[in-house]
Formats: structure tokens, C-alpha cells, sequence
């Protein structure tokens, strides 16, 4: 690997860098700018990638009924797919009825017992209603049952890079074995938001009527005015009031968790504070637009001799308001990099660090595509990288 470290007013235009001042380490300033009563807590900026603040970010917990996220990533997947429709129907099992359904005393969608019901109404029984039954029956619709698609969950985690995350069911239900953490929880918020933003919307939906029985949506924060559009709440008596939400505000997104809150008040208005002073704590400083040079990376045996390297997105980070210091980066690439190189190829990574913590990293791409040189050229290149001890290997 080789890595170059810069700092990021080197890089940047003048009107950011007069942006640019003292800024003390950004998770511990967050930290102790905002006291959390939460056990465990996350507050992430979406858009640039930024930790806003966190708190015990990796500590399990149980996630009570927020577990359902992870039951419809794998359910918006096999949608998206193809292997279900959503005017397909499924199905209400009798263990989906006893173990979710009316006689179960928990959240239900009141799914009647061997009755069929469409895949976008149990959609909206285990979203907008967080019916147990209803997403016991969408399981068990897709893979033949629970526990089937409890493995499903579980390989999607790995996918996910969920790291401290196990899924035993698919509602929520009281496990000690089902574990997740505030991070991971963020993980699967994001990818929902991100891979399939039309079923998201389902998130939004204020309400929700099944069998004659109106509900409405559980996130106590859809209607607080602060631009909350998802995801889920959870409540365990081992882990207390938990929820995770997403909030558009200026055309930028958060994405909070919070776990081990007193009571369901405590629960919204924790979130609703910490989401306020995310977004009048911060301000957003661009260093780098899309498909703009972050750093040039040395090429060998190929017609040019470097190569710029790129995000796909824009390079933004969020900084705490009048207390600023200086910023620092380091570019990450596997080299020296051998042509042929085609255009778009994941090389490396950009790393941020506000004082000694790490707040922000996104891949790098190349931004064109570099043939193989003369061998002329690669003849005076091997010999350049003899004179530091590394010869590449041509092909």
C-alpha cells in the first residue's frame, strides 16, 4: 500500500480555507457538547459520511422491534429482484397468527388466520402497524419459514459488514442471542434509504387500516415538523425505548439511533433534541466536488506516469460551529499502480481525521483510463523503481 498524508487547506480553494480554523477532535467536542441520556447513540450525516456524535456506537443490545429493518432489507431485496411482486399474496400460518397475530398480545397487523394477504399490504402491516405477524408471514411467503429466513437476515448482515449484529427472528421479539448495535442499525437505515428508495417511502406513511382496524405509524417523530421520514421504534424491557430515524433538512440527511431511554416521551425527545443540534451545531464545508482530483496516484509501465483519483461523490464535511482546528487526510491506494488501468477503478480510499479522530472515508476511483506504455517508457520505469528497491512485474 502506499499512502500520502496532506493536509486538506493544501487542497482546497481559498474561500474554504479562510472556513478553516482551530477545531478541536470532533467526536469527543461532540461528546461534550451534547450529553446524551441515551445508553447508546448515533447521529450520522448522511450525505458526507460524517460522525456527528457518538455513544457507546458499538455496544449490543436487543433491538426489540427495529429488528424488522433487517427483515424488510431482505424482503425489499427479493422485491426488487423479482422473486416476489407485490400483488402477490401470502398465507396467514397459524404460527404466524398465534406468534404475531391477535392472540399474541404484541404488535399486529390482526392478520386473519388462513386468510391470504398481498405482499404490499403486509408491507405495510410490518412497517407502518410493525405487525409481528405480518412479518412472520412475508417470511415464511419467501422462504418457506422463519427460521429459513432469519438465515437470510444474517447473511445479509455479513454483506452489510454488520459486525456486531445476530438475528434470531424476524419481529423483534425478546432474544437474548438477538443482538444488534447502534452503528450496525445505521448500516441497515442507510442501505434502505440508499437501495430502494420507493419502498422507503412506505416509512412516510402516516397510517395504516387492516381488517377494519385503523392504526397509526409508530414513529412518534413523523409529525413533529422536523422533516422525519422513517424507520422504526423498539421496546425492550432489557434494553428500554429504542428508535432509529432518518430527517431531511435542507435538502441534506441524518440518520439517528438511540437505545435505552427511560419511557416512549424520554425515546422522542431525546431524538428530537439531538437531531436539532445536529443540524444548528454544524456547518457543511465542501473541499472537493464530484469527479474532482483528490490526489494524483503514481502509474508504472503505462503511456502516462500518473493518474488523478477521485469520489464518486463529493468530498463534504460537517465541522462544529467556533471550534475549529486544523484538518487532516490521508490518500490510501494499492501501488505503484501497473497499466493497462481502466477508467472508474476502485484503487484506494480518502481518510479525514478532525484532530485525532477519524470522521470520515469514502473510496477513490480513478478518473481515466491509462494504457500500456512503450517499452521504452516501462524499461525507464523499471529502472526508476530499482533505484528504490521494487520492480513491478509486466504482464
Amino acid at each position: 500500500m502506499m499512502s500520502r498524508w496532506f493536509p486538506l487547506r493544501l487542497l482546497i480553494v481559498p474561500a474554504v480555507l479562510t472556513a478553516l480554523g482551530a477545531t478541536a477532535d470532533l467526536r469527543a467536542t461532540a461528546a461534550t457538547a451534547y450529553e446524551s441520556k441515551a445508553t447508546s447513540a448515533v447521529l450520522v450525516d448522511v450525505d458526507s459520511g460524517t460522525i456527528l456524535f457518538s455513544k457507546a456506537e458499538n455496544a449490543p443490545f436487543q433491538p426489540a422491534a427495529m429488528a424488522k429493518m433487517m427483515t424488510m432489507a431482505v424482503v425489499f431485496e427479493a422485491i426488487q429482484s423479482g422473486k416476489i411482486k407485490l400483488d402477490d399474496s401470502f398465507p396467514v400460518s397459524e404460527h404466524a397468527w398465534r406468534t404475531g397475530g391477535a392472540p399474541s398480545g404484541s404488535a399486529t397487523m390482526f392478520a386473519a388466520l388462513k386468510s391470504s394477504i398481498p405482499v404490499a399490504d403486509l408491507l405495510r402491516g410490518a412497517i407502518v402497524q410493525a405487525g409481528n405477524d405480518a412479518c412472520i408471514i412475508l417470511a415464511e411467503g419467501i422462504a418457506g419459514s422463519e427460521g429459513a429466513f432469519v438465515e437470510l437476515m444474517n447473511r445479509k448482515a455479513r454483506e452489510l459488514g454488520l459486525t456486531g449484529s445476530h438475528f434470531t427472528n424476524v419481529s423483534g421479539l425478546p432474544d437474548p442471542a438477538q443482538k444488534v448495535t447502534a452503528e450496525d442499525l445505521h448500516k441497515i437505515a442507510e442501505h434502505l434509504i440508499r437501495t430502494y428508495p420507493d419502498l422507503y417511502k412506505i416509512y412516510a406513511e402516516p397510517d395504516f387500516t387492516w381488517n377494519k382496524i385503523y392504526q397509526r405509524n409508530r414513529n412518534p417523530l413523523l409529525s413533529a415538523g422536523i422533516g422525519v421520514d422513517g424507520l422504526s421504534t423498539g421496546y425492550t424491557k432489557e434494553s428500554g425505548f429504542g428508535l432509529t430515524a432518518s430527517s431531511i433538512r435542507d435538502d441534506h440527511r441524518m440518520i439517528l439511533v438511540v437505545s435505552g431511554l427511560g419511557t416512549d416521551k424520554e425515546r422522542a425527545d431525546e431524538a428530537r433534541k439531538l437531531f436539532e443540534w445536529g443540524n444548528t451545531a454544524f456547518e457543511r464545508l465542501r473541499f472537493f466536488d464530484r469527479g474532482e482530483a483528490v490526489a494524483q496516484a503514481r502509474v508504472y509501465g503505462g503511456t502516462t506516469r500518473a493518474v488523478g483519483l477521485a469520489t464518486e461523490e463529493p468530498l463534504d464535511i460537517l465541522l462544529q460551529r467556533g471550534n475549529r482546528e486544523r484538518i487532516r487526510a490521508r490518500v490510501t491506494y494499492e501501488g505503484p499502480l501497473l497499466a493497462p488501468i481502466e477508467q472508474g477503478r476502485r484503487v484506494g480510499v480518502v481518510r479525514v481525521w478532525v484532530g485525532d479522530a477519524e470522521v470520515l472515508e469514502k473510496p477513490l476511483y480513478t478518473m481515466a483510463a491509462i494504457g500500456k506504455g512503450t517499452m521504452d517508457q516501462r524499461a525507464l520505469d523499471a529502472v526508476q523503481q530499482l533505484l528504490i528497491g521494487w520492480l513491478p512485474q509486466w504482464k
